[in-house]
């Protein structure tokens, strides 16, 4: 079971945190869920953050981010995957050469 793992950041702290079960490929029913239990309106999502989270399966919400005010400094969301598999860097710079 997969999992979406929301945090409010407020001064570099946690301020409330909380997670809602979804898929990779359909992460905005459990934003809105997280939105809604939280008392915020959803984040408008941009290409950055599509970006971000294929490839990081993590972004991050600024107040710009929102058509309303908010009270916080950031909105991160993380993807966590339970099936433990181990994700490796796709990145051949990353990759190590034995001696």
């Amino acid at each position: 079971m997969a999992r979406l793992w929301a945090k409010i950041i407020v001064k570099h702290r946690i301020s409330r945190q909380g997670t809602a079960p979804c898929s990779f490929d359909d992460v905005q029913p459990a934003l809105t869920e997280l939105c809604r239990e939280f008392d915020i309106p959803n984040p408008i999502w941009l290409g950055k953050h599509d970006r971000e989270f294929q490839e990081f399966r993590h972004t991050a919400f600024l107040p710009e981010h929102f058509m309303e005010d908010v009270a916080f400094d950031k909105l991160e969301i993380e993807f966590l995957d339970d099936e433990n598999k181990k994700r490796r860097s796709q990145d051949p710079r990353n990759q190590f050469e034995g001696f």
